[in-house]
């Protein structure tokens, strides 16, 4: 009798399993970051049965393994990826802002389909069904969320070499939300004399918001260190705690905000400003009030524990104590609309859209256009100069 033939290399062990008895395929298929081995098996009462199992249970995991096609992933699965994985880094309320958008109307309505079946006239009639339910501002994050969601599966599957979602238009939504408006020269001498009654710090951040035109996230942001003055003896910008008040020039880092890792909203928003004059009374006037000078770090409007201060509780003393008392409406107001008037403002003064769209920190003059400018004027001014004039320090 011939001896029995080994086993080549790579087909695995095959043995009787006495306490079950049946025999056992086994295939060594790699190795765990521990060093132990992953093993597949199949087991049957027969050689041939438990080989056959084998080959069964290779096949099925090398099929769970396996990537899935931009054909068999599902909308559902697309947006869920994309929430886990694509919005790392972002804002708490960015994030939750998506997960709701996704959970309420789009896995619902579109989560059954694959990337591949959605149509462009899917979409099209899932944007009208939700302009029923929904702002336009919301109309426009919906579906930015789903043509971000097929651009992520996308990236994996070449196979798909255009987006459906890019081929819609979004409808106007069930309301066009809160409008935008500015200020006019009445209304902001109003409003700066009523600043310049408030007992708080609300003094400082509405003089600082309209007469810079800087956001209300980056007002929120600012510490001691980004006010500098410029020492014309030494030829540089020193921030205040070294340099005093006792100089002609002083601007402001825009350089920071209360949004995800500190940053503003754009590259182009990172900037520096030439402080007017009633800036720069207002921000000696709170230094002065510190029983000792602050440390760089300090927030120029901190919250009651020293934090960063809350939107909402900004909203509310803005009302309180600056509309209300300028005789304005409280709730036909908030302090974004400060960054509105101040782009109004100049316009009317005479600045070019270019110079406006830099000082408020646009990258280009499209938004500074569109969303905040009432007129355009081709006289060039510098911003600073430009406030001084319109509101010239009262002392």
């Amino acid at each position: 009798m011939s001896a029995k033939k080994r086993r080549a290399r790579g087909e695995g062990g095959l043995s009787w399993d006495a306490t079950r008895k049946r025999w056992v395929a086994s295939r060594t298929i790699g190795y765990r970051p521990n060093g132990r081995r992953i093993i597949v098996r199949g087991s049957g009462k027969t050689q041939t049965e438990a080989l056959d199992k084998l080959k069964e249970n290779l096949k099925k995991r090398e099929a769970k393994q396996a990537p899935k096609t931009t054909a068999e992933v599902s909308i559902a699965e697309a947006v869920a990826g994309f929430l886990r994985y694509g919005l790392m880094g972002r804002d708490e309320s960015t994030v939750t802002n998506a997960h709701s958008l996704a959970r309420h109307h789009i896995i619902p309505q579109l989560g059954h389909l694959t990337v591949r079946e959605l149509t462009a006239d899917d979409c099209e009639r899932w944007l009208e069904g939700r302009a029923e339910v929904l702002a336009t501002k919301s109309l426009r994050e919906v579906r930015s969320v789903l043509r971000r969601a097929i651009d992520r599966v996308m990236r994996r599957d070449e196979r798909v070499t255009r987006n459906v979602v890019d081929l819609c238009e979004v409808p106007s939504g069930k309301r066009t939300g809160r409008p935008s408006k500015a200020l006019n020269f009445a209304e902001a001498m109003q409003v700066l004399a009523a600043a310049e009654r408030a007992q708080s710090d609300m003094r400082q951040y509405v003089i600082l918001a309209l007469l810079t035109g800087a956001r209300t996230e980056e007002l929120r942001r600012l510490t001691w260190s980004h006010v500098v003055a410029y020492d014309s003896a030494r030829g540089q910008w020193r921030p205040v705690q070294e340099a005093g008040w006792n100089h002609s020039e002083f601007a402001v880092y825009v350089w920071r905000s209360v949004r995800a890792r500190g940053d503003t909203k754009t590259k182009k928003s990172r900037r520096t400003l030439k402080l007017p004059q009633r800036c720069v009374k207002a921000l000696r006037d709170l230094w002065e009030g510190f029983a000792e000078p602050p440390i760089p770090e300090a927030l120029l409007f901190p919250g009651e524990g020293g934090e960063v201060r809350g939107a909402m509780t900004v909203l509310r003393a803005f009302r309180r104590e600056v509309i209300a008392p300028a005789g304005l409406e409280p709730d036909a107001w908030t302090p974004r609309e400060l960054r509105h008037s101040f782009v109004s403002l100049l316009s009317d003064s005479g600045m070019p859209l270019d110079k406006i769209a830099l000082l408020v920190g646009h990258s280009g003059t499209q938004v500074t256009e569109k969303v905040y400018r009432q007129q355009i004027s081709p006289v060039i001014q510098d911003g600073a100069q430009a406030m001084d004039l319109i509101f010239p320090n009262p002392n």
